[in-house]
């Protein structure tokens, strides 16, 4: 049922309440509850839980989010007033008493990404995002000091990945929603539990916990692995190249077993990824990876990694191939050493996609059915101008006699030692023939057709002198 026009108590930390009404349906929201818009404060938002049920137990855990806030204030970036984190500013309840809901800061999500969009280059790149490396380290930073303030508070995130944290794309400031979701610590260290956590971000020891049990060390595993993922092009800490055949394990699998495949020693499970760029981290880094990824290591807190992220911002150094790049060890630009490695194996896979296969000497391209086809007319076209050259040629000396009629007077005239001469020429004109129309004609490839055709020939070519009538006479008058 809609609640727009629905009038509701606010009740303030301080102590004062007053009528809302709330206006358009905003976002249908998660299993939760519904985004309407504040009619009464233009700036602030309603969430309104789909049912009553958790009444009493909302009521104590954002009574205790009114009373202990996180110091996360709102910035302001070119005139423009950024709200990093939608935190209750006060309570909803309804004319019978019942906790209905809440009113928090309208956040601008048109101004706001999925942190997951900024950890993908191909993402980037579709959504037109800006690929300056030096972006996800602003993100990672502003994403870590969230973080420290709802850790000094007491407060944890517990399901904390990207697609839970949102950005601002000009700024690279934080937007955090849902803030009722996480585990609230209330007053005499009460303490209100989260509800879901996502795989791939639950750390080792919380495999057999729930999320009511998980707290900081929950978080500083899940904040490691959002920063390896931000520094390192989007790879998991946690993914990497298996080194046997066998069952491949999930990536929640390898983080039970403590697979971390960048540290200082190799993992027996897998190998890196071969385009990370973890080599070109630096050293502190890899110690605080260290740190948050193996078995019996004290993880960094938050505050910890907000520290030395701002070391790794104020002491860059810009690479001078790409302005989007940025590297911080003397062994230069990790990025570079990437996008160079990715060109020569596009190059080595273009150079093998071109190159022919072949079965038993022939051209698999050939094989194609349109290849086929073309070749089989071509095939019917030849055949039918070798059979008609061969018709052509046994025409020809079929017919010679009546050709050696037309010239018959200066042949006789010219006496038998002419004649002669004359039979020799064509003899090796018909052998020369045979030789040129050989490879045109396929049945003239057989030794016993070349062989017939040059009988057929002489033959014919004597047939044709006999006829001149007095070839015979004067070859047996020679003869005498």
């Amino acid at each position: 049922m809609s609640e727009e026009n629905k009038s509701y108590t606010a009740l303030y930390a301080d102590g004062h309440n007053e009528k809302i009404t709330l206006g358009a349906l905003l976002n249908k929201g998660g299993a939760a509850g519904s985004i309407y818009e504040d009619t009464s404060h233009p700036g602030s938002v309603a969430k309104i839980f789909h049912d009553k049920e958790h009444s009493d137990t909302n009521r104590q855990k954002l009574q205790a989010m009114l009373h202990n806030r996180p110091d996360i204030p709102n910035r302001v970036h070119n005139g423009v007033e950024y709200i990093q984190i939608a935190w209750p500013t006060a309570l909803l309840e309804d004319e019978l008493g019942y906790c209905v809901g809440y009113l928090m800061p309208l956040i601008d999500t048109k101004q706001a990404i999925s942190l997951e969009h900024l950890i993908q280059k191909a993402v980037r790149k579709k959504l037109g995002i800006s690929d300056k490396y030096i972006n996800r380290l602003y993100a990672a930073y502003n994403l870590t000091s969230v973080v420290a303030a709802l850790h000094a508070c007491g407060h944890y995130i517990v399901d904390l990945k990207p697609a839970n944290v949102s950005i601002y794309k000009k700024t690279m400031l934080i937007a955090m929603f849902d803030c009722d979701g996480f585990s609230i610590r209330g007053e005499n260290d009460a303490r209100y539990p989260a509800e879901f956590v996502s795989e791939e971000y639950i750390y080792p020891e919380g495999m057999k916990q729930t999320c009511a049990e998980m707290g900081e060390e929950q978080d500083k595993f899940a904040l490691a692995v959002i920063i390896f993922k931000l520094l390192n092009e989007g790879i998991h800490p946690f993914s990497g190249m298996p080194r046997k055949n066998e069952d491949m394990l999930s990536i929640q699998e390898r983080i039970a077993d403590y697979h971390y495949a960048y540290g200082i020693w190799p993992d027996t499970y897998q190998a890196p990824h071969p385009y990370s760029i973890h080599d070109y981290f630096d050293k502190t880094t890899m110690n605080l990876f260290e740190r948050a990824f193996n078995k019996g290591s004290e993880r960094p807190s938050a505050i910890e990694w907000q520290e030395h992220l701002d070391y790794l911002i104020a002491h860059r150094k810009q690479c001078k191939k790409d302005r989007n790049h940025i590297y911080f060890t003397p062994k230069g630009c990790g990025l570079c050493m990437v996008a160079e490695k990715f060109r020569i194996q596009l190059d080595n896979y273009k150079k093998e996609i071109e190159k022919p296969q072949t079965v038993h000497g022939l051209d698999l391209k050939s094989l194609q059915n349109a290849n086929l086809t073309k070749k089989e007319q071509m095939k019917k076209i030849k055949n039918y101008v070798s059979y008609g050259l061969l018709i052509t040629y046994l025409l020809f000396f079929a017919f010679s006699y009546k050709l050696a009629g037309i010239f018959k007077e200066p042949i006789v005239n010219a006496g038998i030692f002419t004649q002669f001469a004359l039979i020799t020429c064509g003899i090796i004109a018909i052998n020369k023939l045979l030789k040129i129309i050989e490879p045109v004609i396929p049945e003239a490839k057989k030794q016993n057709i070349i062989s017939m055709l040059k009988i057929y020939a002489y033959i014919c070519l004597i047939i044709a002198f006999i006829s001149l009538g007095s070839f015979t006479f004067e070859f047996f008058s020679l003869a005498e």
